[in-house]
């Protein structure tokens, strides 16, 4: 049986939610982040050396990095679902989008994550110049960059409401989080494509199983 080594507010629940909408069966193994760190626990290194999550086991195979794991689960347990037929230009996009999350979408969310922290974590003799620095940071470069990736998520959106063709595939399940993150870091949620697909994924069954056995989730 399929394991997932699970962290609570991560992008593992996305591998929750693929295996939902397949009707597989799995295994959680459930983490907590360390309460001031938020950085995922030691435990997690024995599964594999970088203790990252999502990580996925399934006889004597390790799986990790999300786009992999969704990759793997497809090539393996899908039957030709959630993903478009090979050598289609819908096929090439569902590849495209599956690197494009984790390589080019998530940078610059995490760098606003990263600044928009760092006052609250200096001291309170340095906090208003980290303020200003990392705030200059921000709206000098971060804020343009994630502009540029919110506009163009709009724009792919509102040929088909989906990522890759007229049907839903694993390529918006993982390119959920991004556009959860940006909703909730830097207003992407005022985009009427972005909060139309949103609404769509949330209120599908497999996601609301997903959320009910994966536990806290600051995204929904």
């Amino acid at each position: 049986m399929i394991k997932i080594h699970h962290l609570e507010h991560s992008r593992s629940q996305r591998i929750l939610w693929l295996l939902e909408e397949l009707g597989l069966d799995y295994e959680i193994v459930h983490y907590k982040r360390h309460p001031e760190t938020m950085l995922a626990p030691d435990e997690l290194r024995a599964i594999h050396p970088l203790g990252k999550s999502p990580i996925l086991e399934e006889d004597g195979i390790i799986v990790a990095e999300t786009g992999a794991i969704i990759e793997y689960i497809i090539e393996t347990h899908s039957e030709g679902r959630l993903k478009p037929p090979k050598g289609t230009p819908e096929a090439r996009a569902w590849t495209y989008w599956m690197h494009y999350a984790e390589g080019s979408a998530m940078p610059p969310l995490l760098m606003k994550l990263v600044f928009q922290r760092l006052p609250e974590n200096a001291n309170a003799l340095m906090r208003p110049l980290v303020k200003s620095v990392a705030s200059r940071a921000e709206s000098g470069f971060v804020d343009p960059r994630l502009k540029e990736h919110i506009d163009y998520w709009e724009a792919s959106l509102s040929e088909t409401g989906w990522f890759a063709g007229k049907e839903f595939s694993a390529a918006d399940i993982i390119m959920s989080f991004p556009l959860e993150a940006a909703v909730s870091r830097a207003g992407a949620g005022d985009r009427a494509n972005i909060a139309d697909f949103l609404g769509r994924i949330h209120a599908r069954p497999a996601y609301l199983t997903a959320l009910e056995k994966g536990g806290p989730y600051a995204y929904a």
